[in-house]
């Protein structure tokens, strides 16, 4: 006889088993629905099974279903593993395989304990991929511990796109990667948990609801602190997700927010994000591809990082008004992409800073196909690829910002309004001391540019002209050319297929270099000599 107490309950002239424990128990939803463990080692944690209100109790075998003939009769499981279920994730996880529709509930505790009644996990990914690929899966089980360990939930729920609630997450101490994919292509989930943790952990929430595309409402997310990549592709591709939820953190961490709602395409406004000092990558990818994002809210931050706002806005193809940006200190690649493919921005926010760094604006209003006007770019020290293709594909812009520098940096201008069609006039280039590539396809495809900038450097660097003028088609006239000492590949392909030039310019140069002209002149038909 079993040791445990079971009591009755009498419905409609019927005995049912309830169990004093609080088991884990399926319940079948169709006739002949079934259940088994698989687990790709030899040893598989103790399972056992009772058919009949705790009575008998069976040891679960690998790879042998449980049949649960007709529709309503239920399992209790429980077992004996006071140091974890799942042993190691990287070798192996145990999962449960379901056939048919079935609902769980009660606690998956009672696969630790016997009973139900334990509140901590015991081990890293103890219940990592239980429910792995359960399709059929209709109702969650209880999950009651308040301490959770390293990836103890790790895509427990995977693909189970039966799902249409989450069980309730009470937990407050949490681990690394604890709720990472959790909820993984749920597609029928509609409504997230209750997140009440303040304390965060290292990719916590790492991918926790990637891909339910049926839930409208994001949780709060009240913890004022963050850690590193906590956040990370939490909603990605929620695209039924129309409002993000506060995010009142004010400090940061690496990763932190990095794809959080990337491609949430029903999402129309960004969250306010107060942090006035950002980490690595902390925001990017955060809104990329969210089509429908119209407003984007300030972003105070005065300290930036490494990449923090890369990509961010990527292809956010309805945002029509840019958030300020105050920084004056920049660093490397901290706006790199930020609104690439943002093809409905008519206005560039203000760029005051006077001091850049690598890659600072790298494509940063890439095919930002409406901006009519850049902004004013005040600095004078340029860095290595500052400005590289910042409005390349920038078919509407007229205007072009003054670039007052006078030494340039690698690569600082390199394709800078490369396919800019609409550009009539092209600022001023009053630098004397060049560098290699720093003008290379510059104006690449600027087919409506009529007049060339004047170009005063007399000492050149390596394919620091390459391409510049490349196809721009109405050039007429080229600018003087007034270096005596040349460079490797210097003038490659500069006025190339610029079919509207009709003189050649004086090339002075009494030193060459290996390539210095090649190609210079290639498909310009209308020069006449």
């Amino acid at each position: 006889m079993n040791d445990l107490k079971t009591d009755f309950l009498f419905t409609e002239g019927r005995a049912e088993a309830v169990p004093s424990c609080d088991y884990l128990t399926f319940t079948a939803e169709e006739d002949n629905a079934s259940f088994s463990i698989e687990n790709k080692t030899r040893i598989i944690p103790d399972v056992q099974y009772s058919l009949d209100g705790g009575e008998t109790w069976n040891a679960m075998k690998k790879n042998t279903p449980v049949v649960l003939k007709n529709k309503g009769d239920s399992a209790w499981l429980k077992g004996n593993n006071p140091e974890g279920f799942s042993k190691d994730l990287k070798k192996a996880s145990t999962s449960f395989v379901l056939t048919g529709r079935i609902a769980a509930s009660g606690s998956v505790m009672s696969l630790i304990d016997g009973k139900g009644e334990a509140k901590v996990i015991p081990n890293d990914f103890c219940f990592a991929r239980l429910f792995l690929h359960c399709a059929g899966l209709t109702q969650a089980p209880e999950l009651p511990a308040t301490t959770l360990s390293m990836g103890c939930y790790e895509g427990m729920f995977y693909e189970c796109s039966s799902l249409k609630q989450a069980p309730q997450l009470p937990a407050t101490i949490l681990a690394k990667e604890c709720y990472c994919g959790m909820f993984v292509e749920c597609t029928s989930l509609t409504q997230a948990p209750e997140l009440p943790a303040t304390t965060l952990a290292e990719e916590c929430y790492y991918g926790m609801f990637y891909k339910c595309s049926s839930l409208k409402q994001a949780p709060q997310l009240p913890a004022p602190t963050l850690a590193k990549a906590c956040y990370y592709e939490m909603f990605r591709e929620c695209t039924s997700l129309t409002q993000a939820p506060e995010l009142p953190a004010t400090i940061l961490a690496e990763d932190c927010y990095y794809q959080m709602f990337r491609k949430c395409k029903s999402l129309t406004q960004a969250p306010e994000l107060p942090a006035t000092k950002l980490e690595t990558f902390c925001y990017k990818f955060m809104f990329g591809g969210c089509i429908n994002l119209t407003q984007a809210l300030e972003l105070p931050a005065t300290t930036l990082a490494y990449g923090c706002y890369s990509s961010m806005f990527l292809n956010c193809t309805n945002l029509t008004q840019a958030p300020r940006l105050p920084a004056t200190k920049l660093e490397t690649f901290c706006y790199e992409y930020m609104f690439d493919g943002c093809s409905n921005l008519t206005q560039a926010p203000e760029l005051p800073a006077t001091t850049l760094a690598h890659g600072c604006y790298f494509r940063m209003f890439r095919e930002c196909t409406s901006l009519t006007h850049a902004p004013e770019l005040p600095a004078t020290k340029l860095e290595r690829i500052c400005y590289e293709y910042m409005f390349e594909g920038c078919k509407s812009l007229t205007h072009a910002p003054e670039l007052p520098a006078t030494k340039m940096a690698k690569e600082c201008y390199y394709g800078m309004f490369d396919g800019c069609s609409s550009l009539k006039q092209a600022p001023q280039l009053p630098a004397t001391k060049l560098a290699d590539k720093c003008y290379a396809w510059m104006f690449q495809r600027c087919s409506s540019l009529t007049h060339a900038p004047t170009l005063p450097a007399k000492k050149l660097y390596t394919q620091c002209y390459a391409w510049m003028f490349q196809e721009c088609v109405s050039l007429t006239q080229a600018p003087e050319l007034p270096a005596t000492t040349l460079a490797v590949e210097c003038y490659w392909g500069m006025f190339r297929e610029c079919t509207g030039l009709v003189q050649f310019p004086m090339l002075p140069a009494v030193t060459l270099a290996m390539d210095c002209y090649k190609d210079m002149f290639e498909g310009c038909t209308g020069l006449n000599g």
